[in-house]
């Protein structure tokens, strides 16, 4: 149902309705875990991660109801919109592309040739949007580039709390890191990013409680179990992250 993460907001996929065959696609592709979403919150952070894959596998996608909700909210901001346009016509079908091309091409930079690559595509998945590429394309990077530094940021983070599972962490019996610990660890980092602002405390943990059970997805651990990892996630964000996360000049 695509829930969101926190609130288990059930979602439809609102970016891929009526998109063609990118609607078609992401519908297939968008199986086995979801993200949620940190995009812009991070900001100039992701180009100091650096390094590796960057691209998680198609089954592990950004939560799309989450991405539809900025988007609309967006869209209209932003230097490239034009009042002839509409969002659920014309723009979203953009937002969809992007999006789904980010999770298919993994690594690759955004550069002409890979440009090149989605304007010979854009007219296949179009739909009813008006846009023409050079209309559409700055939308569609516009996704792409939200979506990898969400990618890169859950990347940084498991390679970080990887690593000292690996070297301090004692599981309980039967758990494992990916299965087990890795969900908890990526809640605790988005909810850090969605709760800007707010101190670790009875009524956040009451909140995050009541989230986790849709946010653990394959995860074996209850609450429980699960809290301190959020913990140490929600407080180790700029230690993972480089630059002041959280802007309070530290």
């Amino acid at each position: 149902m695509n829930r969101d993460p926190i609130t288990g907001t059930p979602g439809s996929h609102p970016l891929g309705t009526g998109v063609g065959a990118a609607g078609g696609a992401l519908a297939g592709s968008a199986v086995g875990a979801l993200f949620g979403p940190i995009g812009m919150l991070i900001g100039g952070a992701v180009g100091a991660i650096g390094g590796g894959a960057a691209g998680h596998s198609v089954a592990e996608r950004v939560d799309p109801t989450g991405e539809a909700d900025y988007w609309r909210t967006n869209y209209n901001t932003r230097p490239y919109y034009s009042s002839e346009y509409d969002f659920d016509n014309d723009y979203a079908p953009a937002y969809a592309y992007g999006s789904e091309m980010r999770a298919k091409y993994g690594n690759r930079e955004w550069d002409d040739a890979l440009e090149s690559d989605l304007r010979s595509g854009w007219e296949n998945v179009k739909a009813k949007s008006r846009l023409t590429w050079e209309n559409a394309k700055d939308a569609v990077r516009d996704a792409w580039n939200r979506d990898d530094r969400t990618y890169r940021t859950y990347e940084a983070t498991d390679k970080y709390y990887s690593d000292r599972f690996t070297t301090t962490a004692k599981p309980a019996a039967g758990l494992d890191f990916d299965t087990d610990y890795r969900p908890a660890y990526r809640y605790g980092t988005f909810a850090r990013t969605q709760y800007v602002g707010r101190e670790w405390d009875d009524a956040l943990e009451a909140d995050l409680e009541r989230g986790w059970d849709k946010a653990k997805g394959a995860s074996r651990m209850a609450w429980s179990d699960a809290r301190g990892a959020v913990r140490d996630a929600w407080h180790g964000v700029e230690h993972v992250l480089p630059g002041d996360f959280d802007r309070d000049g530290r």
